[in-house]
């Protein structure tokens, strides 16, 4: 399936088990565990329905007005109203919330430490690339986890990139989320996807912001077990 082609609509990504690929228009989750160990629990959890699944990548559409679950401090705080000093220090739960404007399209290779989201303005309007660094994702038969590694990478129209969120990176650091080994293969790794983009290379050179959303697909659920403890899924 091409970037500027629609998926088919299908209702389910649950039985993308024992080797299988999902089909497009499945509905799957896209997670990220606690930092600071790798076995940590469930923080932030997004439904999305699956537009391209094959051995080379993996796109997934999380649409607008999806019900979501994302961090906040203990006392309801947004996370990044938080001053930088103690936002990884307090205590934090987790809380449903809808994903508000316009939708994302996210896209993995597989090992890649590293997915590339898609971002438009109201009529889909492009307005960027964001490179997310993160674990590669572990595929299991709901979905895929990751752990999210802080530092980030904008993308803009013109080719250009600039780091972004470097504070948190190094405030990371500080309060001992990451040591100096992982932070210095996180650089690495933010230094490789910087190479890709230096050489166009995929997904920016294929022409994923002309795609859109199957008109068909409806808003995927947030299921009641969204942080059950995961069935091993390898293709």
């Amino acid at each position: 399936m091409t970037a500027t082609e629609a998926g088919t609509g299908a209702d389910t990504g649950s039985s993308a088990g024992n080797g299988t690929r999902w089909a497009p228009g499945d509905r799957i989750l896209w997670r990220y565990r606690d930092n600071g160990d790798g076995d940590g629990p469930v923080h932030i959890c997004r439904p999305v329905t699956v537009v391209q699944d094959t051995d080379e990548l993996l796109a997934v559409w999380l649409a607008p007005g999806t019900e979501c679950v994302k961090p906040v401090l203990a006392d309801g705080t947004q996370v990044h109203a938080e001053p930088l000093a103690t936002r990884y220090t307090r205590p934090r739960t987790t809380v449903r919330s809808r994903w508000f404007g316009t939708g994302v399209l996210k896209i993995a290779r597989p090992g890649d430490p590293w997915s590339v989201w898609l971002f438009w303005d109201r009529g889909w309007l492009f307005r960027n690339w964001y490179i997310n660094l993160e674990e590669p994702r572990s595929r299991w038969a709901g979905g895929v986890d990751s752990q999210d590694h802080f530092l980030d990478i904008a993308v803009h129209p013109d080719r250009s990139w600039e780091w972004l969120d470097e504070d948190e990176f190094a405030q990371a650091q500080q309060v001992g989320l990451m040591d100096g080994a992982t932070a210095q293969r996180v650089r690495e790794a933010g230094l490789a996807a910087a190479d890709v983009v230096r050489g166009w290379g995929t997904p920016f050179r294929d022409g994923w912001e002309h795609w859109r959303p199957d008109p068909q697909w409806q808003v995927p659920a947030l299921p009641d077990d969204w942080d059950r403890t995961p069935t091993p899924n390898s293709p």
